[in-house]
């Protein structure tokens, strides 16, 4: 895993973008699309508006969500609600192009079953996102992958169903299609991540994201986050 650190989450946000397009226009030329996967969380949101400034193939780029809140279409909870805010505003994609997981339909798991068979639509079988980014909890947990949860023991199936973790249950990309990605991008900021990004730089398996594939993976952290790691920017 190659590590940077920064000082603040405003360059850490640009350094993404610019990371992110850079792999866009390297899948695009391989491969003819770019399949990338997003968290939540501010710094995110950051780096996709930046990355309307960069130079992106949008037309062959397709959005896909990490994890998403049960919370009704708009609510503030949902990620998806920021995710358009962040990317549709500033950048020349197609709404067709983001793919948002079916949280309001009342058959949750087959609606997680229906959002794998989207992935596998365009990510191939199986599907391989080309890129997909995480973030990092004070409590180790990246994705909806939170510590005790039963998805961490999921090994078959790409999308999920978890309990419910603060006050709500979510869907979530699972460990086997995170850990086939050709590219894993983790954004972590603040001081509360401290600690537990120390574990997960020592891909610590006693919490969930210290269990994700670290082979192809790119850490931008700025120096709050970073302050035990005894990295430079």
């Amino acid at each position: 895993m190659k590590i940077q650190v920064f000082p603040d989450a405003d360059l850490v946000a640009q350094a993404a973008a610019a990371l992110v397009a850079e792999a866009a226009r390297n899948a695009v030329a391989e491969r003819g699309r770019f399949v990338m996967a997003v968290s939540g969380g501010q710094t995110p949101w950051q780096m996709l508006r930046a990355l309307a400034h960069e130079v992106v193939p949008w037309p062959a780029v397709h959005v896909f969500q990490v994890d998403e809140r049960i919370a009704p279409p708009g609510d503030p909870d949902r990620n998806l609600t920021h995710l358009r805010e962040s990317l549709l505003s500033h950048a020349p994609l197609d709404e067709s192009q983001i793919h948002p997981m079916p949280v309001n339909d009342p058959d949750l798991s087959a609606a997680a079953a229906r959002y794998a068979t989207t992935l596998l639509g365009v990510a191939g079988m199986p599907a391989i996102l080309d890129l997909v980014h995480l973030g990092l909890g004070p409590d180790g947990h990246t994705a909806s992958l939170v510590p005790g949860d039963a998805v961490l023991e999921i090994d078959d199936f790409d999308v999920a169903i978890t309990g419910v973790y603060q006050r709500r249950r979510r869907m979530t990309l699972t460990y086997p299609v995170l850990n086939r990605a050709r590219q894993v991008l983790w954004l972590v900021t603040g001081a509360s991540k401290t600690d537990m990004l120390v574990r997960l730089c020592d891909s610590d398996p006693a919490i969930p994201a210290g269990r994700v594939n670290r082979e192809h993976a790119n850490l931008l952290a700025d120096e709050a986050a970073a302050a035990k790691l005894g990295a430079k920017p």
